[in-house]
């Protein structure tokens, strides 16, 4: 368990750095004028907390019931949508002035957290 973890740690963290840093200068460049929601720290320790714990989930039921880990990643995935939308919703009920574009700082590196997941999950289920 401590070596799966590992490896997907030093992916994990290089990725967020990157993704945060990518993300920062992008909102420095082009974005400065617009006033977020939601800061960018909090948009990346929401992604970072639920994206660990997804796949510590994953890995504990991997090495307990290898032949759930499928159904855990989508039950996970699920969970993880559902705290997505009850993080945004502070913001959908306070008609924000740009709505789209704060759902574009949020999902885009959503997307790219789900993506590093799945291919984490792949990896983690078909080494049985």
């Amino acid at each position: 368990m401590k070596q799966k973890l590992l490896d997907f740690l030093k992916i994990f963290v290089l990725f967020s750095i990157i993704l945060f840093v990518l993300h920062f200068i992008i909102n420095r460049l082009f974005l400065e004028e617009i006033i977020f929601y939601y800061s960018i720290w909090s948009i990346y320790a929401f992604h970072i907390i639920s994206t660990f714990f997804i796949y510590f989930l994953l890995v504990y039921i991997h090495l307990n019931f290898s032949d759930k880990t499928g159904f855990a990643f989508m039950g996970a995935s699920l969970f993880k949508m559902l705290a997505a939308v009850l993080f945004l919703l502070p913001m959908l009920i306070n008609n924000e002035n740009s709505p789209f574009i704060n759902l574009l700082s949020f999902f885009i590196p959503y997307f790219l957290y789900l993506i590093l997941e799945t291919i984490f999950s792949v990896k983690l289920i078909n080494s049985r």
